[in-house]
Parts: structure tokens; sequence; C-alpha cells
């Protein structure tokens, strides 16, 4: 066994290691470029696929999943879409009125941005779950960006703005979607999302107090400290009539959601709550004359469906800047929250939905809404759930909610006219109070402190700076954190589990052996120039800390997937530095993209094929049987 060991080890293919003539530049491009932009190969059932007729129809649902689903179609999905349909228009009215109000822009617009997007993301998500709707984060977001001095200087111009904001929203998304780029979106972290939703539903909060205590005259700025100053400042216009109602529509509001949490069964409880708000609301206002006892209303609704808007886009090059700034930033924020909440909720119900195709119906969505009077909408966490709960089965209940809400644009939208803010107020205090996720921001706490700092830096840099700051600050700690991980690798040193042929970290599991004379290290990730002199420096530690003389030193590289020339120079100068202490270095299972690269760049000539193995058993039995009477070739 043992001759026949080494006899293998002097093996001029380098102990079973794959020597094949290195790919073409064309062939490597395209594979790099198809696992960067298609890893999930989505084509590939399509190209397979011989007959041409059947082909083009596989096309065709890809890329317009409603004809994937629709011919499938039955009485029994009806029912069961038809339910949630209803259901989430009850929420969606009093949702749309509150969102747009938080958007300081007519709740009327709110309403019609939960009619025409319904209908695209039908045809063109990939999420059966998923309810599409405004969401308040965005709203309060896109209020921040242009302004309170905009708003009182020319309201048409602010809306017009915030049209325009939609439309470049949606062809940033579509952008994303169509080229594939929706690595993008993932530098916001997990983390990043919980501490941004947690502080600005806390901003949310406060902002509401306006209408709870029946204030006329409040701050527009949304950080803690100026709400609150604005809010003690302004104790003389504060109703107690107010206050005791917006106070029991709270309480009612979130006793439903408890119902709910312990019945979930009853989730239809949750659901009608701020459709009942909003009748006893606008029945109670109507009835005392309301307008003449101090509590606001939402004012004068029209009927109709939406008018165009696409007269209205500005691109005037004194706006542009802010315009392009609120479509991006909402866009990403969007985008993030509605894929992430289809996603959750499609792992529930053993479906996948793929994030791209997700873009690309949020961008035809939002680029078709601002050509119809509707500002920003994606997937909300609150509707989605709703939609869950009811039951649904296909993208056809987000039709429903367009068709249920196409008749009350048509012929209910006035009976709303009488709506209180302080109920509007209750409604959001009730959605956001589900927003501020202790239990995630504990669990961030108890398993990674760093995940812990990036979701606290979003959510007090919302509360406290704004939400624009907040999110840079966070989305920073996690790109230097990924900085650091590229910079500072992991290494470890490798030992034998006692009775095996298996090598681990000795760190992890102390009772493993190590060998005399020998040092195995594992690296753990790219070399290339940014951590290059870490990885040498880090090489030559090991090398000092060991207490006895070292003959070999091997190097598994089967966790670095990339190397650049930097990388190469940076290990021929560690093969110089032990040559010259007569220490040899061996390789092992390099991947296949960096053995590539060490034939091109002669890398494994100048070591030599006999030192380049494809196990570290096989090569520390070729080091004792074979090696050990080699001598350093010369430093080259």
């Amino acid at each position: 066994m043992e001759s026949d060991r080494t006899s293998s080890s002097s093996s001029p293919k380098g102990q079973g290691v794959n020597f094949s003539a290195p790919r073409s530049f064309v062939v490597k491009f395209r594979s790099k470029c198809k696992e960067t932009f298609f890893p999930d190969d989505p084509f590939k059932p399509i190209l397979q696929e011989p007959n041409g007729l059947i082909k083009t129809k596989k096309t065709l649902e890809y890329f317009v999943p409603i004809f994937e689903w629709l011919p499938k179609y039955n009485l029994q999905k009806l029912w069961y879409d038809l339910l949630a349909g209803i259901t989430i228009t009850s929420l969606a009215v009093p949702q749309g009125i509150s969102y747009a109000n938080l958007a300081s822009i007519p709740p009327i617009i709110g309403l019609y941005s939960s009619f025409v997007p319904p209908f695209v993301y039908a045809v063109f998500g990939s999420s059966n779950t998923l309810a599409v709707g405004t969401v308040a984060a965005c709203s309060l977001l896109i209020s921040e960006t242009f302004g309170e001095d905009l708003l009182k200087k020319d309201p048409n111009l602010y809306l017009h703005l915030i049209f325009t904001s939609t439309f470049i929203t949606g062809v940033f998304q579509f952008a994303l979607g169509f080229f594939r780029l929706g690595i993008l979106v993932d530098f916001l972290s997990h983390s990043t999302i919980t501490g941004f939703m947690g502080g600005t539903a806390i901003i949310i909060l406060l902002q509401q107090l306006k209408g709870v205590f029946g204030i006329v005259h409040f701050t527009h700025k949304t950080d803690v400290v100026s709400v609150l100053h604005a809010l003690f400042t302004h104790r003389d216009e504060w109703k107690w009539q107010s206050a005791l109602a917006g106070l029991c529509f709270l309480i009612f509001l979130q006793s439903t959601r408890y119902i709910k949490k312990i019945k979930p069964k009853l989730f239809w409880v949750s659901a009608m709550g701020p459709m009942v708000v909003v009748l006893v609301g606008c029945l109670v206002a109507y009835l005392v004359k309301g307008a003449e006892h101090g509590i606001q209303t939402v004012g004068p609704l029209k009927k109709g469906l939406n008018p165009p808007s696409i007269q209205y886009l500005t691109f005037d090059a004194k706006y542009l800047p802010l315009v392009v700034k609120a479509g991006i930033v909402t866009g990403l924020i969007a985008m993030a929250e509605g894929i992430a909440i289809g996603r959750s909720f499609a792992v529930m119900k053993n479906e996948q939905t793929d994030g791209n195709k997700e873009m690309i119906a949020f961008g035809l969505m939002n680029i078709i809404g601002s050509f119809t009077s509707c500002y920003l909408t994606t997937g909300p966490f609150s509707k989605t759930a709703v939609n869950y709960n009811a039951g649904t089965k296909t993208p056809m209940s987000n039709v429903v909610m367009g068709l249920c809400m196409m008749l009350v644009l048509l012929f209910l939208a006035p009976l709303f006219s009488y709506t209180p803010l302080v109920g509007l107020s209750a409604i959001i205090m009730s959605a956001m109070l589900g927003l501020i996720d202790y239990e995630e921001m504990y669990h961030l706490f108890k398993v990674d402190k760093f995940d812990f700092l990036v979701c606290m830096s979003a959510f007090f840099g919302v509360s406290f700076l704004s939400m624009d700051y907040g999110l840079i600050i966070s989305v920073g700690l996690s790109v230097v954190r990924a900085l650091l991980y590229v910079a500072r690798p992991s290494t470890c040193k490798l030992g034998r589990i006692p009775n095996s042929v298996m090598f681990r970290d000795m760190e992890q599991y102390p009772g493993g052996e190590e060998m005399a004379g020998y040092v195995i290290l594992q690296l753990g990730s790219p070399i290339f120039f940014a951590n290059s002199t870490y990885v040498r420096e880090r090489i030559l530690r090991w090398i000092r800390d060991e207490p006895e003389d070292v003959e070999f030193i091997l190097l598994d590289l089967s966790g670095v997937s990339s190397i650049d020339m930097t990388g190469m120079e940076t290990l021929l100068e560690v093969r110089r530095i032990l040559a010259s202490k007569a220490i040899k270095m061996v390789i092992i299972n390099p991947r296949f993209e960096v053995l590539e690269k060490m034939m091109l760049s002669h890398f494994v000539e100048k070591i030599g094929k006999e030192y380049v193995f494809l196990s570290i058993d096989d090569a520390v039995q070729a080091c004792r049987f074979n090696l050990s009477t080699a001598k350093p070739e010369p430093c080259s």
C-alpha cells in the first residue's frame, strides 16, 4: 500500500490533480457572466426543450408569469382568491388614505395607488402571496425628501415631482431586474432592514401624535427631538376629545391584533379593524358635524377612476437631482422590502419567487402607476400577511382587490371624506407598532454583536438624524464589515482527527493530532491585492509560532475561489522566504480557476507539479515517503 502511494506521489500528473489546458478567455468570461447574472440558470429547461412551440410557450411563461398560472386556474382557487382580495381591500382603503396623508399628498392618490398597480403585478409578478400597495416608510421618506417648503410653495409641483420620482423608481427597478442586478439589493442586509424599519416606525408613531392630539401647527421634520419639541411647544392646541378618541381607536386596533395572535383563524378580525375605525369615525364625524367641533377630517374625495398623469412628469433640471434621489432611495428600500416579504411567505408555502422578476414587476407597476396618478407601491408586510392568512392561491387576489378598489373609486369614495384624521393616525400607529421587531433585535444581540451594531445604527440614525443618514450609516457599516472579511480572511491550522484521515481546525477540535515538522494551513477566501500582505504575514507567523523546526508547510486552497497576480506573487514570495529557511511549500487542492491562473503565470512550473496535491492526506503521505529527500528548488 505504501509503495503504491509513493509511486502515485511521483506521478507527473501531480498526485491526481488535473493539469488540463486552461480554458480560453471567452469560455471563462461567459462562465463568469452566467454565474454572476444567472446563478439559478433559469433558461436551461427552455433551451433543452426540443419542440419550438413549447419552447416559445415556456419563454412567454417565464417573462409573463400570468401565462403560467392562469391556464391552470379553477373555481376552487377563485373562491380563495375572492375572499382574500375582498379582505385586503378592507385594509387597502384606510391604509391608502393614511399613507397618502403621511406623504403629504391628496388622500385620493392613495386610493388610486391601490387600483392600477395590482393589475400590473398580477400579470408580471412571480409571488402567489404578495399583495401590493403603498407603504408607510417610503411615504414618509418621499415627504422628507421633497420637504415642507416645496409643499407650501407649490402643492401641484410637489405632487408632480412625486409622480416623476415614482417614474424614476420604476425605471430603476425595471433596469435592475432586466439586467439581473439584484445583487445591489443584497447590500441592504437583514440587520439594516430590521433597524431601518424599526427606526422608521418610531418616527412615524411620533408624527401621528399631531393627529391624535388634534394639533394644527406641527413640524415636518422627522427626527425624534424635533417632533417632541413641536409636540410640547404647541400644548395649547391639544384637544382632549381627539386624544381620547385616538386612544380608543388604538386600543380597539391593538385588541384585534391580539385576537389574531391568539387565534390565527380569526385573522379577518384584525384585517377588518382599520375599516371599522374608518366607518365608525366617518359616522361620528358626520353625525356630530365634526368640522364645527374642531375634528379634522380627510376632506373632499371625488368619484372617478385614475386620471392620466403622464403629462405632469417634470424633468426640470432645477428639481431633477431631488427627484432622482427620491426615486432611487425609495426604490431600493421598497424593492428590498417587497422581495424579502415575498420570499418569506413563499418559504411558508414551499414556493419560490424570482427576485429579478419581482424587480421587473415592481418597475412596471411604478412606471404605469406614474402615468395614472399613483405614487410608489411595493409589497407591504401587513397586507401580504392578511392575504396569506386569507388563503390566497394566486396573484388573482390582487386583481380582485383592484376590481374592489374600482368600485370604491366609482361609487363610494365621497363617503370616506368624513374620515377623521385621528382615526387615520390610530391606524398608522397600530401598524407601526408591529414593525418594531424587538425579538429580532435581541436575537441579533445574542448571536452577532456586529449585526446588532448595524441594526442599531440604522435604528438610531433614522430616529435621531434622518432616514437618509440612518440608511447610509448602516449600509456603510455593512460594507466596512464586508471589506474586513475580504481584507482579513480567515486562516486556520489543521490537525488530524485521531483514527481518521480527516483534518480539521485545531482551535475547533483541540484533540486533533499535530505532526512534527509539518504545518497544515487552510486559507478561506480569495487571495488578491487587498489581502495578500495579510496572507503572507499570517503564514509566516504560523511558522514562527511553531515550537519545533518545520520542514513542510502545506497550504490547503480548497476555500480559495480566485486569485490575482498580486496573490500569485505573494505565494511565490512566501515560497522564497521559506526556501531560504529550508522549508518546502506544498499546494493542496487548488480550485479550477486558481489552478488555471497558476498554470498561465507559470507558478506551477516554478514550484513543480510534484508539490501540488489533490488532498491533505495524499500530501502528508507524499511528504513522508517521497519529498523528504528532495531539496528546495533554487529561488526564482
